[in-house]
């Protein structure tokens, strides 16, 4: 009898022992985004509670140093295990190793491409998917409703009314200087997007060949350059550096019109006035373009054994259909899957509807060092609207500079 309760109770021991090894915990990096934050946070609390042997930590950091946080973990060897990173950063993160690529007995190659949108392609490398999304991300026009009935004036359809509808609501002082804008302009948050692939495009031209190259150094890409430059210097509707960002412009409603992506939707909402959701105009002819973008979620390099599996759970769970859901009502962004997204409730919605319908021609500009090359966008605006530096002159010198950026990344 003592035998055989000292069996059992080694037996216990030995039990628990297997119960507590089999416990552990992973960690969540992503940048502090605070609708973002919430989103996670409930998502790891559904996890959690399904998945009872594993507990997710989430760590933040800001925008200004996540990468060079991320960079400096890999080489102390205490890297995230799922790590969030925008698209554009991907070369980068394969490069510097800091992440690994799915396993594909995990994540299906012919799963991920028949079940998201083709945007999710950005994440490839050779053979190899590095991340897959939970949202993406489209630009669309938002307006200050109030501002527009004050005005007398309707949402704009093409770029035409744009500009009259940001001429009919610029308000100024008596010394002539802007209080409202019709327009924001901020290079620094959405609008380098824009010129990029929406603007260059509706003027006739492409802003990269067919081998990536910068493209946009022609007569298309001084005609979307003047035309944006213009709203500050011709037709005086937006001024850069008011209220130092657009969005802070648009929520203090100091501004009619801004663009921007679904992700300012959670924003958004606690603005103190009633705002509406439009495509980005066209051009004269009907032509429309947007740009569309998404943050992954993807591996760390340093993520092995337990952690890796437990890692790779959690990935299927952020990148599935409840989680889109979840992150589409806490964040706005839309789902990455096409079946989640593409719902006639979506469409039909007066805010969700024209971001989903931009994904249907939206572009995905393959960056190499997404901060680099949008900052020889803002340099280039900046040259014109400070300097008084010539259209042709700002926009043959941005397309060197990005060139050379480009041309750097490939070596």
């Amino acid at each position: 009898m003592r035998k055989a309760q000292l069996a059992g109770l080694a037996a216990g021991i030995s039990f628990m022992a297997m119960g507590a090894a089999q416990a552990v915990e992973i960690e969540y990096w992503q940048y502090v985004f605070d609708s973002r934050v919430q989103a996670m946070d409930q998502l790891i609390a559904k996890f959690e509670a399904a998945n009872p042997d594993i507990t997710v930590k989430q760590t933040t950091f800001p925008y200004a140093d996540y990468q060079t946080r991320v960079v400096a973990a890999k080489v102390a060897g205490q890297g995230p295990d799922v790590v969030q990173l925008f698209y554009g950063w991907t070369d980068q993160f394969v490069n510097g190793g800091l992440i690994k690529p799915l396993d594909p007995a995990v994540f299906p190659h012919a799963e991920i491409e028949s079940d998201f949108f083709p945007i999710v392609s950005a994440m490839k490398r050779g053979d190899d998917y590095y991340g897959l999304p939970t949202a993406v991300r489209s630009l669309a026009l938002f307006y200050n409703k109030a501002i527009f009935a004050e005005a007398g004036v309707e949402p704009p359809s093409n770029l035409e009314e744009l500009l009259a509808a940001a001429e009919a609501t610029t308000k100024r002082d008596g010394s002539g200087n802007i209080t409202t804008a019709g327009i924001t302009m901020d290079m620094a948050g959405q609008d380098h997007h824009w010129w990029r692939e929406v603007l260059v495009r509706q003027n006739g031209g492409v802003p990269y060949d067919a081998d990536g190259n910068v493209a946009y150094n022609d007569a298309a890409g001084a005609a979307a350059l003047k035309f944006y430059t213009d709203l500050q210097t011709e037709k005086k509707v937006g001024l850069v550096g008011f209220m130092d960002e657009g969005q802070a412009a648009f929520r203090a409603g100091m501004a009619a019109m801004t663009i921007d992506g679904t992700f300012r939707l959670g924003a958004f909402a606690g603005n103190p006035f009633e705002w509406g959701v439009v495509e980005l105009p066209a051009d004269a002819n009907g032509l429309r373009s947007n740009y569309s973008s998404y943050f992954a979620n993807a591996i760390g390099a340093t993520s092995e054994g337990e952690e890796l599996v437990a890692a790779q759970k959690f990935l299927q769970y952020i990148s599935s259909p409840e989680a889109m859901q979840i992150w589409l009502e806490v964040v706005g962004e839309l789902p990455a899957r096409r079946d989640v997204a593409l719902t006639e409730t979506n469409l039909a919605d007066p805010i969700r509807g024209p971001f989903l319908k931009g994904l249907e021609y939206a572009h995905t500009t393959k960056f190499y060092d997404e901060a680099a090359q949008r900052q020889t966008s803002i340099d280039m605006v900046n040259r014109v609207l400070l300097e008084g530096q010539s259209i042709e002159d700002a926009l043959k010198q941005a397309a060197e500079a990005e060139q050379a950026i480009i041309d750097q990344a490939r070596q």
